[in-house]
């Protein structure tokens, strides 16, 4: 019987700067930064085993992933074009302050990205009838984020 979620993988461009912006920007902290040596078979021989842990989830780990682990070449490159375009890497996050996280998601990602938030909902503030959708960190760092009002 499954009993919960331990692991989700966010596929990055850059894992050290995705590092960076979920323990320095949002708060998460680290749980593995290995690289699978020998010892490990298969797709993820070589490639570097990265997660982080969500604050006050101690049993949930963020998978931060380089495109390449486990995929053929050609699905790879298919990948990274996704999370590139911000097309990939959705994920659902609580929060007790909506307006105050959106906030300083949109001053987060402005002030360490290269690439701002965008798309049609990336400038919008939250509502309290509405969605609230934000690319709250950089494209480079997992794609889109989606948080929603409750």
């Amino acid at each position: 019987m499954i009993t919960s979620l331990t692991h989700t993988t966010v596929y990055v461009l850059d894992q050290d700067s995705a590092k960076a912006f979920y323990t320095e920007k949002l708060g998460f902290r680290v749980g593995e930064d290995l690289v699978m040596g020998e010892g490990f078979d298969g797709a993820g021989q070589g490639f570097r085993w990265l997660t982080v842990i969500p604050p006050g989830q101690p049993d949930v780990r963020f998978v931060l992933a380089d495109c390449r682990m486990g995929h053929a070449p050609e699905h790879a490159e298919t990948i990274r074009e996704l999370v590139a375009k911000g097309a990939m890497g959705s994920a659902v996050l609580a929060t007790d302050d909506c307006h105050g996280t959106f906030k300083n998601c949109r001053r987060v990602a402005s002030s360490s990205s290269p690439n701002p938030p965008s798309g049609p909902t990336a400038s919008k503030p939250p509502s309290a009838t509405t969605p609230a959708t934000s690319t709250a960190s950089p494209r480079r760092c997992g794609g889109r984020k989606t948080g929603k009002r409750r």
